[in-house]
């Protein structure tokens, strides 16, 4: 026994805190979700980890939770039967997913909670920082907690330390200060769970004009401190009521004539302002900010001799409204085009709009086909053809199936597999509202810049991802020259999660991005926008970087289950905050002028 701690809340699957859960079976019977029990997988699957047991069932239940938090349908209502129906899900796990449904837990979680030290576990959501040397910090040196790390480092203590070092030391410095900078934030698909659900219970009171969630959000930031909501209505109260009664709600923190404010369970919080529906225009403007585009606005309504707020545009002088009802009117009024809310960083797109020109952005409509998907044949949780039938369902032209290649070891791939796949592939190519679906992989960047497979076997898929599964601390000289190698190969057609950042847990590789962007403009390979909410990889500033070397672009899911697809939405916000038009995104092109793109890659490199 490591020694037994205080019991903490859970920990959800992207590595952030939960608070902890309701004591009482009332309080969660039938309010269970997905992403709840999938977090309680998860955290089973680390403290297994962390304690040093069977490294089979740590990944067991990583895989589950993985089917869990993709499943369509809530498993609170599923039945020990249905459960099992899940993508690894078997009778044991089975057992344990109606158990947390009905009490919060279930025995085998409290046994590692009581086995591992509740500050050990938070040491694991330190980027750099895996289970097992969380292990060998408390076993050598005592520490248990986030503050006990960063004293042992501080100290030196590290250097010595077998496995560790100086270097190793200097890295979990950095970590700890990415674990704290991320505090009190969330991803943003939490976000926009939590701020549809509101606006959606909001838009049925009564009284209710209109009702939109505003804020970094609406901008499609890609993580979220708190979400603001708002609603126009001559009568307030009634909102301000509905969302209170809300059952997610744990705490009102304020309340008020005009603003309300909440804290949901998931200790997310949420403001809700609500205005007469004559000033909807410039509140929704004001409240979407950011405050930089939001300072250019004002200055501009001054040099005109006009006053700006969040009631309305006014003439300076006599405080005559001149335009509040609606965002275009206001852009209209001092001289701008609309600007869509993901432009407004002030980078440019006030000038933009001086001139006309801002540019028609890529929208979730536009997207014919994902080029980055798995199935249960490495680390996915579905079988190919209910992935194929989730994508035709989506109305996609087109579908590319990238399963991991061996070099990934872990994921035991071989080349037989990959060969009775294909021929998969080929017979259900038009099967499903005549999808085309194309046969590919994602390969693995060697720390040298090679790829898994000779060139006989690339030759054979129709496009290639490759992306850098590991050693993400290489010198930036390294690391450069291994991205360039990469998008040299004549086979490489896209360039996976480049960055390879996990957002709160792990930050971007050191690379010189301006060469490796050169590069793959010059070599006519596609960077991807990875949809996943836990990457968003690239980012938005390295989108606008990329863009202007002249870059084309993948927005693409990397789905590892058939809900996963849903998560283009996000890869195409932060695209849109990269500029991009559909032009720019190679997957809103027609398959013809994919695949001549596809050959083209061979040709130039």
């Amino acid at each position: 026994m490591l020694g037994r701690p205080p019991r903490p809340g859970p920990v959800s699957r992207r590595g952030w805190p939960r608070p902890p859960s309701p004591p009482s079976v009332e309080a969660v019977t039938g309010a269970v979700t997905n992403d709840e029990v999938a977090a309680a997988l998860t955290e089973l699957a680390d403290l297994t980890s962390i304690g040093g047991g069977d490294a089979f069932k740590a990944r067991a239940y990583e895989k589950a939770a993985r089917a869990v938090g993709g499943h369509r349908v809530e498993v609170a209502t599923l039945d020990a039967k249905q459960l099992q129906q899940i993508p690894g899900v078997g009778k044991a796990i089975a057992e344990k997913i109606i158990e947390f449904c009905r009490s919060g837990t279930f025995p085998a979680l409290e046994k590692q909670r009581a086995a591992v030290p509740e500050g050990l576990r938070h040491l694991v959501r330190i980027p750099g920082l895996g289970p097992k040397r969380a292990l060998v910090l408390y076993q050598e040196l005592g520490v248990t907690s986030v503050d006990e790390l960063q004293a042992a480092v501080d100290a030196g203590r590290l250097d010595d330390l077998p496995g560790f070092g100086a270097k190793t030391a200097e890295n979990l410095r950095h970590g700890v200060q990415v674990l704290r900078s991320s505090a009190g934030r969330v991803h943003i698909d939490v976000a926009t769970a939590a701020a549809e659900r509101i606006v959606g219970v909001l838009s049925e009171v009564p009284g209710c004009v209109r009702c939109a969630y505003a804020g970094s959000l609406r901008r499609s930031r890609e993580t979220v401190g708190d979400v603001d909501v708002l609603a126009a209505s001559t009568n307030p109260e009634p909102l301000m009521r509905a969302l209170k009664a809300m059952p997610d709600v744990a705490d009102v923190i304020g309340s008020g004539a005009k603003k309300t404010s909440i804290r949901t369970t998931a200790g997310l919080q949420v403001d809700l302002r609500v205005v007469p529906p004559e000033s909807w225009g410039a509140a929704l403007q004001y409240f979407t900010g950011s405050k930089a585009h939001n300072v250019r606005l004002r200055t501009i309504a001054v040099h005109a001799g006009l006053k700006l707020s969040e009631y309305g545009l006014f003439d300076g002088g006599t405080d005559e409204l001149i335009g509040s009802r609606t965002e275009e009117e206001l852009y209209r009024r001092l001289g701008l085009a609309w600007v869509a809310p993901p432009l407004r960083e002030d980078r440019g797109e006030i000038e933009a709009a001086q001139e006309d020109r801002l540019p028609v952005l890529v929208t979730e409509g536009d997207i014919r086909g994902d080029l980055h998907t798995h199935t249960d044949l490495t680390d996915g949780v579905a079988p190919l053809e209910e992935m194929v039938r989730a994508a035709a369902a989506r109305g996609y032209a087109y579908l590319a199936v990238t399963d991991h290649a061996p070099n990934l070891s872990m994921q035991r791939m071989t080349t037989e597999k990959m060969l009775a796949q294909r021929e998969q592939v080929r017979r259900l190519d038009r099967v499903h509202r005549r999808m085309r679906l194309l046969h590919g992989t994602e390969l693995n960047i060697d720390p040298d810049g090679a790829v898994d497979w000779d060139e006989e076997v690339l030759a054979g898929f129709d496009l290639c991802v490759a992306s850098v599964h590991s050693h993400f601390d290489q010198p930036r000289a390294a690391m450069t020259r291994r991205l360039i190698r990469a998008c040299e190969n004549p086979y490489v057609h896209v360039i996976g999660h480049p960055s390879t950042r996990m957002l709160g847990r792990r930050d971007a590789v050191d690379a010189d991005w301006e060469a490796v962007f050169q590069a793959a403009a010059r070599t006519g390979t596609a960077l991807e926008i990875n949809s996943s909410p836990e990457r968003l990889d690239l980012g938005d500033a390295l989108v606008l970087a990329a863009r202007a070397a002249g870059v084309k672009f993948a927005v693409n899911t990397d789905a590892h289950a058939t809900a996963h697809l849903d998560n283009l939405r996000y890869g195409v916000g932060t695209a849109q905050r990269g500029w991009l038009t559909a032009d720019d995104v190679i997957n809103t092109w027609t398959l013809r002028r994919l695949q001549s793109f596809l050959r083209r890659k061979s040709a130039n490199t």
